[in-house]
């Protein structure tokens, strides 16, 4: 193995350990995912315009975003959903609270506070915007039916942060109002996640797209399948080549994501990935 990748396996098999031992409810970091963003995901990398696409199967997820913020990627914009996700399904409130301080807030996401043009801060606030000012068009097509939802992630947002001053409180909490349709999306089809894991994986958003979707996927899957690699780039790929290049990144993020969810029976393939009935993350 190559040396300068120990330390981020050794934190990932530490974070593993932990999460063995003690169950997400028992931990407090039991989390949520909204299912629409595991059956097809958002951007990993920067994508140029206002318009994306992603297709899986007969499910096609729309992104649609104002010129002058442009559409959300990368690993931020997941741990935000899972954020809004996971307290909207604990309140029952369209109404979430994102702390008094960028920093605090910052801890709840896992996230450490760093300045300066490409550090933590500036992404989280240029992201958090990105995200919450989107359009989203979730649809599923057969020959017998076609059925669609459009919706943006917030109605409104308040955002009392001041990225010079990150660590200092404010007399009023910044907050963000989930539009009804995101709402209803959320707490009626809840994707069950350990936040651990999130944490322990927010250094690739494929990596955080293989564990959401590999919670899901296994929580009802019944019988051994492989899913063919092209089908796989249709629903994770992102600027990827070719088959090949996509099939190389995945099993290497796939790989991380075992550390942590040990009792995934996954195998990559020539064909395809093959899954089999596992225990799944989320007891």
């Amino acid at each position: 193995m190559d040396d300068s990748n120990k330390p981020s396996i050794n934190r990932l098999i530490t974070a593993g350990l932990a999460i063995s031992d003690q169950s997400a409810s028992e931990a407090d970091e039991l989390g949520f995912m909204a299912r629409a963003f595991l059956q097809a995901t958002l951007p990993h990398r920067k994508a140029e315009g206002t318009y994306f696409q992603r297709v899986n199967g007969n499910f096609t997820l729309t992104l649609m975003a104002p010129p002058d913020y442009g559409l959300p990627y990368g690993p931020i914009p997941r741990l935000l959903l899972a954020f809004v996700t996971s307290e909207a399904v604990r309140n029952r409130s369209r109404d979430i609270e994102l702390g008094d301080s960028m920093t605090s807030f910052m801890k709840e996401l896992g996230m450490t506070a760093t300045g300066g043009r490409w550090g933590s801060i500036t992404r989280l606030k240029d992201q958090t915007n990105r995200l919450f000012r989107c359009s989203v068009n979730a649809s599923y097509s057969d020959k017998q039916k076609d059925v669609f939802s459009g919706f943006t992630i917030a109605d409104s947002a308040v955002l009392w942060w001041d990225p010079k001053q990150p660590d200092q409180g404010s007399l009023w909490k910044s907050t963000v109002r989930l539009s009804e349709r995101f709402y209803e999306e959320v707490v009626n089809r809840p994707v069950p996640v350990d936040m651990r894991a999130l944490k322990a994986l927010k250094g690739s958003p494929l990596a955080l797209d293989i564990y959401c979707w590999l919670t899901y996927r296994l929580s009802y899957l019944t019988k051994p399948t492989v899913i063919p690699w092209d089908g796989l780039a249709l629903q994770f790929g992102s600027n990827y080549a070719d088959i090949r290049n996509f099939k190389t990144n995945f099993v290497k993020e796939l790989r991380k994501v075992v550390q942590i969810y040990a009792e995934a029976d996954v195998q990559p393939k020539a064909t395809g990935l093959a899954i089999r009935p596992s225990r799944t993350h989320i007891k």
